[in-house]
């Protein structure tokens, strides 16, 4: 069983930055790869980031590449979502999820495990 809680959420204007974490629990979450989601009002959740259980590999949608960074510190069990240039489309809800097996996953059913997620919301 892993439990993960995201931290990080907040209001910010266009072209500022966040720092998303997302805290996981469980003797064997280092070895699960990770991913970051959102979800807008109205709107299905979609992938943003994942990375891989060594953090070697990572994976990004078309619309945050570039801008958006993960990264994670497995000796800390977290993994991080640096969020640059944003803008206000990035507005939703963000999630963290883990999927076993270590390799990066891109679709949500393929995730075992969420975070209750974080709010951010970026004004024009």
């Amino acid at each position: 069983q892993v439990q993960l809680v995201e931290s990080g959420g907040g209001l910010v204007q266009a072209g500022g930055s966040l720092r998303l974490s997302c805290a996981a629990s469980g003797r064997t979450a280092s070895s699960y790869a990770m991913g970051w989601f959102r979800q807008a009002p109205g709107k299905e959740r979609e992938f943003v980031a994942a990375i891989s259980w060594s953090g070697g590999s990572t994976y990004y949608a078309d619309s945050v590449k570039g801008r958006f960074t993960i990264f994670r510190d497995n000796a800390k069990n977290t993994v991080y979502l640096q969020m640059n240039s944003l803008k206000p489309e990035d507005t939703a809800v963000y999630y963290c999820a883990a999927v076993r097996g270590g390799f990066i996953a891109t679709m949500t059913y393929e995730y075992d495990y969420w975070g209750q997620g974080t709010q951010v919301t970026v004004s024009s």
